[in-house]
């Protein structure tokens, strides 16, 4: 009789009580698809009497998740602590020099140590899984490595995280403003007390990082992603988006180019015809590019307990199966090392939104600030009159570069009849 595979969970916030509950409710269900028993035999969280929903007594408790990693008598460690530092890594690093299987829903943790933690894991024939540290339920890490494997990706992008898209959503729909939104958002418990990485763009960057490594078979470069938030998007920005056939969302966007791999998250407009435009709310997706296959969309939850339980089991399950598969689609030792590009390289056409003075000479001002840089505008919107006080004009670019465009916007924000910053949006056709 097969042994069963024997599990230690880190962190029981809601994912990992989740996890807790996923494995004891379906425990037939997962020893029918893979022919062995899976057992929680350990668990460690900060708080030993907090009430979680589900029965912890009859696994061995310990308040050091390290300590259990070392000596939790488990096959698997799964950290569900979270942070890229402290705890989470220094566990994640002790089961694999104890000899133990890591999955991990922590993706600070594979963007900033996913390399190394990868070459520890396969140096000693051990899995390190993260199915659920990009876009929760979403089978996107094994639809990469495995579904497409016969595939050259040539770009991955996608709606990264749900509360910006949330936000964003509830902007257009409703007209109200950034702070107004995000606020609820936080009452719903969509949104952080600090919201910071998520508004920010951090979260999303650290999970298009690991996309990057996955869809092209690279090392994990998370300090070369270029990251912008969405702070600066205001409601009038969606009406005008609106009226040019747009809908803005806060994408990761990785490209494989002939001189690297560009790795960028910022806010975009987007045609209201692509898939990823219809994409509202909480929902995450991700549009993978390959060669055979052309264009496959992943669409689903991409947080919540239910969800990100179901991909950490995906990587118990496989496990258990005896499946090993290279941590990133490639061994460690065979990488390809891409050429980061500058996000000055960036190729595409542009939105921008003015507040200027309303009297003539403004806009030729305007024009030929973008003449200079070889920036050709596509269209003109400006709303009413209003001499000798400030309107809004916005503008579209043709195709240009990202260098050319922004000197260009920093010729036109020292102009004294640009009242304020410019506020410019990136296109993206797909």
């Amino acid at each position: 009789m097969t042994e069963p595979l024997k599990i230690a969970v880190a962190g029981l916030g809601t994912v990992g009580a989740s996890t807790v509950k996923l494995l004891t409710e379906k425990a037939e269900l997962i020893r029918q698809r893979t022919g062995r028993r899976v057992e929680v035999v350990a668990v460690s969280a900060r708080s030993r009497g907090k009430d979680r929903g589900v029965d912890l007594s009859t696994f061995r408790w310990f308040d050091d998740p390290v300590a259990m990693a070392a000596d939790g008598g488990a096959d698997v460690v799964v950290e569900l602590i979270g942070g890229s530092e402290g705890p989470a890594r220094r566990t994640v690093e002790t089961a694999l020099e104890t000899g133990r299987h890591v999955v991990t829903a922590n993706k600070a943790l594979i963007a900033h140590h996913g390399t190394a933690l990868a070459k520890a894991a396969e140096g000693r024939g051990l899995s390190l899984a993260f199915e659920a540290s990009v876009a929760g339920g979403i089978p996107i890490i094994k639809g990469l490595r495995e579904g497409l494997a016969a595939n050259d990706i040539t770009e991955v992008h996608g709606i990264l995280n749900g509360t910006c898209n949330y936000i964003l959503t509830e902007m257009r729909r409703t007209g109200r403003d950034f702070a107004d939104v995000l606020a609820e958002a936080q009452a719903l418990g969509y949104a952080e007390a600090d919201p910071s990485f998520d508004i920010d763009g951090v979260d999303a960057a650290h999970k298009l990082a690991v996309l990057t490594a996955v869809a092209f078979g690279c090392p994990v470069d998370f300090a070369n992603v270029h990251v912008e938030g969405i702070r600066h998007v205001s409601a009038v920005d969606f009406d005008y988006a609106d009226q040019l056939g747009y809908r803005i969302k806060l994408l990761g966007i990785a490209r494989r180019l002939d001189g690297g791999v560009e790795q960028r998250v910022h806010p975009c407009m987007v045609p209201k015809d692509t898939p990823i435009a219809a994409v509202d709310g909480v929902f995450n997706a991700v549009v993978a590019q390959g060669d055979f296959v052309q264009r496959v969309v992943f669409v689903g939850r991409g947080a919540g307990a239910g969800p990100t339980a179901s991909a950490v089991v995906a990587d118990i399950v496989d496990i258990a199966r005896g499946c090993r598969t290279a941590t990133f689609g490639v061994p460690v030792d065979r990488l390809s090392r891409l050429e980061p590009l500058p996000m000055s390289a960036r190729q595409g056409a542009y939105y921008v939104r003015l507040m200027v003075v309303d009297r003539p000479g403004v806009i030729a001002d305007i024009a030929a600030a973008m003449r200079d840089e070889n920036v050709s505008m596509e269209q003109m919107l400006q709303r009413g009159r209003a001499p000798d006080e400030g309107v809004p004009v916005v503008l579209t670019t043709h195709d240009t570069d990202e260098a050319s465009m922004q000197r260009a916007l920093a010729v036109i924000a020292a102009q004294q009849s640009v009242l304020e910053p410019p506020r410019m949006i990136r296109i993206e056709s797909f």
